[in-house]
């Protein structure tokens, strides 16, 4: 098969795939998860940080990083809108996704 038939199998993978995302993001709830005070803190500090650098092309790599961090951000937005802190804890309901992207990053 060639380049382009393997893209055209590719996007039909894709099809599938957000249709099984479309089946189970019907049937989870967010997650409530406890995260020691400091790396609460540092997602909120992700979230409140300004970028202003102009990022010009980027490697795959650094697409990833920034990706990861862009992750980091919106979990602290979460945190500085619902997160109920708790001595030194805070508790949040996270959504699947964003549980599961800390998880990849994790490993």
């Amino acid at each position: 098969m060639n380049e382009q038939g393997q893209y055209v199998r590719y996007r039909e993978d894709s099809k599938v795939l957000a249709s099984i995302g479309a089946c189970v993001d019907a049937q989870i709830a967010p997650l409530t998860v406890r995260l020691p005070k400091s790396l609460a803190q540092a997602a909120v500090a992700a979230w409140e940080r300004d970028e202003l650098d102009d990022l010009g092309e980027e490697t795959h790599e650094q697409y990833a990083l920034r990706d990861k961090a862009g992750e980091l951000a919106l979990i602290g937005l979460v945190i500085s809108e619902r997160g109920r802190w708790e001595n030194d804890e805070v508790v949040v309901d996270l959504d699947v996704a964003a549980v599961g992207a800390a998880v990849r990053a994790s490993q």
